[in-house]
């Protein structure tokens, strides 16, 4: 378009980030209530979670690469008519066994989104507003995953969780019809390409393999020896893809874009950043509930402060990615978490509320400064041919780090629990405080000690690609 600003391309991507963040929030909340009434138990649940993170997180690197084929408008559009048709299926399910299908589904729509909207608000600005645009991206996705529980919550108490999913689908319908002017004046692909099918299938094999590996679920409900050939699949077929791409004329993804160090050293941040992150929400409510005895709704209240810093801090991080670039921004955004775990280290079984307080603020200041400019690196500073890729790389990268700080940080927690409580094989409990802060203590360090290695990698991602 002529315009410097396409507002309808910018606003449709702000709500698909916006819609990612709720959608995900929503069916977590709901989840005690969905396997109550379908019933199943928390395992037979958890199969409909795993399934849709499987192809979320799966098959994203695949559509950010389509959509730099095909069109990311068009895959975009497409994945909120799947998004909105599934979601409708999920509320009607009748079986556990129907929901987990509905929900594998689910994650493709959901991938097809997630692939391309930081790459579509990427196009929807002139370069020099690239960083406000990712500011406003990552506004919009906190936006999302702070009223998404209190939406899902509202759903089931006053309707049914069935209307958590059927909420989803005039959404994602509207989503589909914001798509439909930019379609006409998006940009037609480069020449036409044949696809790689056996690239894009090794890709999804890698991915899918390593999410079960490291998901703490997927030990619950396949066992330890199962996770074994799971990893032996994702090494066979991680080298089978390095040996097919390197040789087809036409590879699915290009690997020469992973020299380009401000998009490598981007991914890199991200994935350790968000895993460390979440130690914080995964760790942090056995503290504050069961150590300290605050209430669940008083502690729901101090989550929220990590939110609403974000929105606060997310534009102007964008502001300043687009006056000094993004290096600056993201390494000062691991600084502070880097001293959220220093402060994490000092907690103790009688610590005043105020100190936990203030080490999931400055979690909070990390995420409002770091994210919108580390999307630039990743994206708005590759090639435009890329971009799909790109940004799904980025989105892949922060629900691995997800996955790997659950897996890592309940190792390390264990490992601490078994040391300083004197108990072989015994798991963490808050029923012997001082063990479980101690070692609480020691994994918030070793998470401060992951921060380290983050501030390098982001110093090192240089000024310009």
């Amino acid at each position: 378009m002529n315009r410097r600003i396409n507002r309808v391309l910018l606003g449709t991507a702000l709500l698909g980030t916006f819609f990612a963040g709720t959608a995900g929030r929503i069916f977590n909340i709901s989840m005690p209530t969905v396997a109550n009434d379908l019933g199943t138990d928390l395992l037979g649940i958890s199969w409909a979670l795993l399934a849709y993170q499987l192809t979320n997180i799966g098959l994203s690197m695949i559509f950010g690469r389509l959509g730099d084929i095909w069109g990311r408008e068009r895959v975009f559009g497409l994945g909120f008519m799947v998004f909105s048709l599934t979601s409708l299926l999920c509320g009607l399910s009748q079986s556990v066994l129907q929901l987990i299908g509905f929900r594998l589904l689910e994650g493709v729509g959901s991938a097809m989104i997630q692939s391309s909207s930081r790459a579509l608000a990427a196009e929807a600005v002139p370069e020099e507003l690239a960083g406000r645009a990712q500011g406003f991206m990552t506004t919009a996705h906190h936006t999302g995953f702070m009223i998404g529980p209190a939406f899902g919550g509202f759903m089931i108490d006053y309707f049914s969780w069935r209307w958590a999913f059927f909420s989803l689908v005039p959404i994602s319908l509207i989503g589909a019809i914001l798509t439909l002017p930019n379609l006409k004046h998006a940009q037609a692909p480069g020449k036409r390409r044949s696809v790689d099918h056996l690239g894009a299938f090794l890709i999804f094999v890698i991915m899918s393999s390593l999410l079960l590996i490291l998901d703490r679920r997927t030990l619950q409900i396949v066992g330890g020896q199962t996770r074994m050939i799971f990893a032996a699949v994702f090494c066979a077929s991680l080298v089978g893809f390095l040996f097919h791409e390197a040789r087809t004329p036409d590879p699915f993804i290009d690997l020469s874009l992973f020299k380009v160090r401000m998009f490598s050293m981007a991914a890199v941040s991200l994935l350790i950043v968000s895993s460390c992150y979440v130690l914080t929400g995964f760790l942090l409510p056995f503290y504050l509930q069961e150590v300290l005895h605050l209430s669940p709704s008083f502690i729901g209240l101090l989550f929220m402060v990590p939110a609403a810093i974000t929105l606060s801090l997310a534009p102007l991080s964008g502001y300043m990615t687009d006056r000094v670039g993004p290096r600056l921004p993201t390494t000062l955004g691991i600084i502070f978490l880097a001293v959220s775990f220093l402060i994490g280290a000092f907690l103790r079984p009688d610590s005043h509320w105020l100190l936990p307080t203030l080490m999931i603020a400055f979690g909070g200041i990390t995420n409002g400064i770091f994210n919108p400019a580390n999307s630039v690196s990743m994206i708005s500073m590759m090639p435009k041919e890329h971009r799909g890729f790109a940004s799904s790389v980025n989105h892949v990268s922060f629900g691995l780090g997800n996955v790997l700080g659950v897996a890592l940080g309940g190792a390390i927690m264990t490992a601490a629990f078994e040391y300083h409580s004197g108990i072989s094989g015994a798991s963490p409990t808050t029923a012997n405080p001082t063990a479980f802060v101690a070692a609480l203590n020691t994994t918030l360090l070793a998470g401060m000690g992951a921060s380290a290695v983050a501030f390098f990698t982001s110093a090192m991602r240089g000024q310009k690609p």
